[in-house]
């Protein structure tokens, strides 16, 4: 994360760094981006930009929480998810903003699909964290009796995930298409799982 002279930089040099991070790491995998580029890009010295962030990884690691930041605002003007609604309605609503947002937010979309190509360790972490929080809502998911108790939730959420991306290189940017093709593939899995009730 940065370190406290970088908020004492100017909001327009601030936009500018994360500006070039942005542009940078839209076109290239965190592993084959270039920190050179990016400062070059932000116009700042080589010797500024390791007074206001450690390394490349403190760079990303802070342009993801500014993107958070922006996509936690949008969601909160967006209609709410149903509380009660089951984790692969909530993949598939979260999907549907995401993909609006990145309309609105040029990169974010090529961000994020280069980082699940990624195969970094510190890529790795921060996919594995990611995907936690709908492990989680598998696992309570089962314990409201929604699906099979044995199924194995880490493998079914990267089932989707995998699906998800392969699919959205396959197809390319025809967002409407992607949307109806991964909730097609959701209900596969999910009509796999299901526990039916009489």
């Amino acid at each position: 994360m940065p370190k406290t002279t970088f908020y004492n930089l100017s909001k327009e040099k601030r936009e500018r760094i994360f500006d070039a991070a942005v542009k940078e790491f839209s076109i290239r995998s965190f592993s084959q981006a270039s920190l050179n580029q990016i400062i070059k890009n932000a116009g700042i010295p080589k010797g500024s930009f390791y007074q206001y962030f450690n390394n490349k990884e403190d760079l990303y690691l802070y342009m993801l929480e500014e993107a958070g930041k922006e996509k936690t605002e949008l969601l909160s003007q967006a209609k709410g998810i149903d509380p009660e609604a089951d984790v692969f309605e909530v993949i598939k609503q979260r999907t549907r903003e995401f993909l609006e947002r990145g309309s609105v937010k040029p990169g974010y979309l090529e961000i994020a699909m280069l980082m699940e190509m990624d195969n970094s360790e510190f890529i790795g972490k921060i996919r594995k964290s990611s995907a936690a929080r709908y492990v989680k809502m598998l696992e309570r998911d089962k314990e409201r009796g929604l699906f099979k108790p044995e199924v194995d939730s880490e493998l079914v959420i990267n089932l989707i995930s995998t699906f998800g991306l392969n699919d959205y290189f396959r197809n390319g940017c025809d967002k409407e298409r992607y949307l109806k093709n991964l909730s097609d593939a959701i209900e596969i899995i999910k009509g796999g799982i299901a526990l039916f009730k009489d």
